[in-house]
C-alpha cells in the first residue's frame, strides 16, 4: 500500500470504501476499492472473488481496468483505473438533458462492453447508471462486476435476486431462474430510456410495483400458449405484448390488470424513430425476442456513428 498516496474518499458502501489515489512511482491516478474482511467470516467475500477473477480475464476499452490486487489479513484492496464520474452523476449534472448524439455515443459504448462480456460468456447482472463509469473524455466503461458470473451450456438455474429493481427484466421479476444474456439487454434498454428522458423509466418501489410500472408502459403481456387464449385486437402487432409461456412463471398472476400499453414516442421526444425502434427491441417481453448486444450494434440507429467508429 506504500505505493499509493490517497487523495480523497470517493464513496462508501456495504463492501467498503473507494478512494482516489496516486501511484507514488508513476504519478498515475487510480481508484482504490478497499473491502473489509470480516474476521467472523471465512476469507474473502464471494463478490470480490468473482469481480477479481472476471476482471483479470476481461480486457476491453469499455470495461474498467483492474491493475492490481493487494491482500492483507484485514483488508483487500483492488486497484482500478480512475474514472471521473458515473452515468448517474453525468446525467444529473446535465439536469437530465443530454444531447441526443451524446446518448447515442454512450449507448454504443455500453453495448460494445456488454457484447464483449457476452462473447466471453459473462453475464454482468447488475447494469445500472451507477455501475457505468465515465471519464472526462466521454469514455464509458462497465464497472462493479460483484454480481457478474460466467455462464455455460446448458442454461443453469440462477438466483432471481439479481439486478437492481428498476433495471430488472420482467422474466426475472416474475421468478424465472432460467435466464441468459437477455437480462443484461433489458437493463441496457432501461438505461437507454433513462439517458433519453433524464429519469428512470420504470421506477417501482417493490417487485409488484415494478411489474405494474412496466405493464403500464409496455402493456400487460399476453400468453398465446395459455389454455383458452383468444387473440384480441392488437395482440399480433409487434413483439411487445405477446410473451409465450409467461403465464407459467412462478410469480405470474391471472389477476394482473390488463393495461393496453402507452405509445413510446410521446414519452421519448428526443429519440428518433430508429431510437424508439431499438428501445422496443431491447424491451421485448419474451427473452428470446430481445435483441442481442451484437445485433443492437448493427441497428440503423447507429448508422451515423459507423463511418468514424468502425463496425
Amino acid at each position: 500500500m506504500e505505493k499509493y498516496q490517497k487523495i480523497e474518499k470517493l464513496g462508501e458502501g456495504t463492501y467498503g470504501i473507494v478512494y482516489k489515489a496516486q501511484n507514488r512511482e508513476t504519478s498515475e491516478v487510480v481508484a482504490l476499492k478497499r473491502i473489509r474482511l470480516d474476521n467472523e467470516e471465512e476469507g474473502v467475500p464471494c463478490t470480490a472473488i468473482r469481480e477479481i477473477s472476471l476482471l483479470k480475464e476481461l480486457k476491453h476499452p469499455n470495461i474498467v481496468g483492474l491493475f492490481d490486487v493487494l491482500h492483507t489479513e484485514k483488508k483487500l484492496t483492488l486497484v482500478f483505473e480512475f474514472m471521473d464520474s458515473d452515468l448517474k452523476k453525468f446525467v444529473d449534472a446535465s439536469g437530465g438533458d443530454l444531447e441526443p448524439l451524446t446518448v447515442k455515443h454512450l449507448l454504443y459504448q455500453l453495448l460494445c462492453g456488454v457484447a464483449y462480456c457476452h462473447r466471453n460468456r459473462v453475464l454482468h447482472r447488475d447494469l445500472k447508471p451507477q455501475n457505468l463509469l465515465i471519464n472526462k473524455r466521454g469514455d464509458l466503461k462497465l464497472g462493479d462486476f460483484g454480481l457478474a458470473r460466467a455462464f455455460g451450456i446448458p442454461v443453469r438455474s440462477y438466483s432471481h435476486e439479481v439486478v437492481t429493481l428498476w433495471y430488472r427484466a420482467p422474466d426475472v421479476l416474475m421468478g424465472s431462474r432460467q435466464y441468459d444474456t437477455s437480462i443484461d439487454l433489458w437493463s441496457v434498454g432501461c438505461i437507454f430510456a433513462e439517458m433519453a428522458t433524464g429519469r428512470p423509466f420504470f421506477a417501482g418501489s417493490s417487485v409488484d410495483d415494478q411489474i405494474l410500472h412496466i405493464f403500464k408502459i409496455m402493456g400487460t403481456p399476453v400468453d398465446p400458449l395459455a389454455p383458452g387464449y383468444v387473440p384480441a385486437p392488437g395482440d399480433s402487432e409487434g413483439p411487445c405484448r405477446l410473451w409465450p409461456g409467461c403465464s407459467q412463471l412462478p410469480e405470474w398472476r391471472a389477476g394482473f390488470p390488463a393495461f393496453p400499453g402507452t405509445p413510446l414516442e410521446p414519452l421519448l421526444p428526443k429519440l428518433s424513430s430508429r431510437g424508439v425502434d431499438l428501445l422496443r427491441l431491447l424491451l421485448a417481453y419474451a427473452p428470446e425476442e430481445r435483441i442481442s448486444a451484437e445485433q443492437a450494434l448493427q441497428h440503423p440507429y447507429f448508422d451515423d456513428l459507423r463511418p468514424a467508429g468502425g463496425g
